[in-house]
């Protein structure tokens, strides 16, 4: 297989979109009250902590950050791993009545927001959940909509869209990666 790379985003693109989609969260929930951010590791993480403190240089508000790891979650788990590593989910506040805005780098088949999904029920009751994404690239297999994009991204399925942010590659751009058959 030969692969092909091309560059979608750089990193002031990258700010820009983060900037716009912390501007919409604030805008839509009138502000931060009951507002708490919950990032999906691994980059989702990344991107909550950033949105989060977008908010605070836009609006001078704290807002609660949580991390969650779906592992154990995931439908596909004895497909992906005999032994997957799980991390932990680090929601050190209680979500009961919070409007929760759930965070992740890219939008696919929408399964891994299920988990997402599934797993903030299990630690409790809010009064709503929100889904902010970078990239959606299509291909729903559920019914799952992102409330906040950053860019909305046709892509066939050969193709696959890697998010790289700095604090887990060294460098943020995101990139469509073209996967076409070698020729023999």
């Amino acid at each position: 297989m030969l692969k092909k790379e091309a560059n979608l985003m750089d990193d002031k693109m990258i700010k820009r979109t983060l900037m716009r989609i912390s501007h919409e969260i604030l805008e839509r929930n009138k502000g931060t009250e009951d507002l708490a951010i919950v990032g999906i590791r691994c980059r989702g993480a990344y991107l909550a902590q950033r949105i989060a403190d977008l908010i605070k240089e836009i609006d001078g508000s704290d807002v609660p950050v949580g991390i969650m790891d779906i592992t154990l979650y995931r439908d596909d788990l004895t497909m992906i791993d005999y032994c997957p590593v799980v991390h932990s989910t680090k929601v050190d506040f209680d979500i009961d009545d919070k409007k929760i805005v759930l965070v992740d780098d890219v939008l696919f088949t929408g399964r891994t927001i299920r988990c997402a999904l599934d797993e903030l029920i299990d630690l409790g009751r809010p009064q709503n959940i929100q889904l902010a994404v970078l990239i959606d690239r299509g291909h729903r297999e559920l019914p799952i909509r992102a409330d906040y994009v950053g860019k909305n991204l046709p892509t066939t399925l050969k193709e696959n869209v890697e998010v790289r942010l700095v604090e887990e590659d060294g460098k943020d751009e995101i990139v469509l990666i073209n996967q076409k058959e070698k020729r023999q």
